[in-house]
């Protein structure tokens, strides 16, 4: 019994083929024959891409406090190194290395 192998399609290919779907132009049994691919699949692509739509156009959302609260430790950090690499230079010269 020899076993088919299961077709990988870009997402190229299927934003494309979800977008013909939703433009609704043709049928998703036309698009689907036209691509050669399951009606079922044409559907699956075309909600994927109504669902994230939304998602496009919100605005990106400024930083939560946990997210400045993690910068501010490590800018704390940066100045600690800073101050250790200095102190590391200036006693590397002291003793000639």
């Amino acid at each position: 019994m020899h076993k088919t192998k299961r077709k990988r399609y870009t997402g190229a290919f299927k934003a494309k083929v979800g977008l013909e779907a939703l433009m609704g132009v043709k049928t998703v049994g036309q698009i689907a024959r036209e691509y050669q691919v399951h009606p079922v699949q044409v559907t699956q692509w075309k909600g994927v891409i109504r669902d994230h739509l939304p998602e496009l156009f919100e605005s990106a959302r400024p930083p939560n406090e946990d997210s400045q609260q993690l910068i501010a430790q490590l800018h704390e950090k940066i100045g600690q190194l800073s101050v250790e690499v200095d102190w590391l230079k200036k006693k590397c010269k002291q003793l000639g290395l």
